[in-house]
């Protein structure tokens, strides 16, 4: 094993998962696997024991002495001020994503979404920089676009949300059943009244949403 390898921890309530999220890992050279938990009990004896650089972490893991979700969050970050958490979940509620963003964790990854998403996590909190598979950067965004669009009309808000996803004019026009002109004006009327000129401007505007929330929280 290399000494550049990532050192993993893995916790979740639900064993078949841990089994699931086990053999992902493992399938990578570059991944260690440190060991497991199924409670918050067991995972901070298991971090006590062994040094490790990211844990992929389940929001929901009741029975613990130390809690869950945010609780065992905020436990966790101020015991392992270097410890990198990849959070597994299920959770689906936008204002509670956007807590955890605002707790510091820098990487998310929905259960819906497919599980080579989390090998991309881990890599990405290994490297200090954020990740949000597809699910949770689309919650995300739509949460952060009803304060920022406030002013447009339901159906450019809609243009919006699918231009800074990743959507050209063409498809969006063919996604929603419009004319390329309709949604190239709608676009155009949105910009305006967000108070940019440029694509690129437009899409910035939504990309960096963890400064958003760090900033909104004041």
């Amino acid at each position: 094993m290399s000494d550049l390898s990532i050192r993993v921890a893995i916790a979740d309530d639900h064993p078949v998962v841990l089994r699931g999220l086990a053999s992902e890992l493992e399938r990578n050279p570059a991944i260690r696997l440190v060991g497991q938990a199924t409670d918050s009990t067991e995972l901070i004896a298991l971090l006590d024991r062994n040094s490790c650089d990211v844990l992929v972490l389940d929001y929901a893991m009741p029975g613990g002495s130390h809690g869950d979700g945010l609780v065992l969050i905020s436990h966790l970050r101020r015991r392992w001020l270097d410890l990198r958490v990849v959070l597994y979940t299920m959770v689906d509620n936008p204002a509670l994503l956007l807590a955890i963003v605002k707790h510091g964790v820098k990487a998310v990854v929905s259960k819906s979404d497919s599980m080579s998403r989390l090998v991309d996590g881990v890599y990405a909190a290994h490297g200090g920089r954020r990740y949000y598979s597809p699910l949770i950067k689309d919650m995300l965004l739509e949460t952060m676009m009803v304060a920022e669009t406030d002013r447009l009309t339901p159906r450019e808000a809609e243009i919006v949300r699918l231009f800074c996803a990743g959507g050209t004019i063409t498809e969006i026009a063919e996604r929603l059943h419009r004319s390329v002109q309709t949604v190239s004006t709608q676009k155009r009327s949105a910009m305006r009244k967000l108070g940019v000129s440029r694509d690129v401007d437009l899409i910035k505007l939504f990309s960096d949403i963890p400064q958003k929330t760090q900033a909104a929280q004041g």
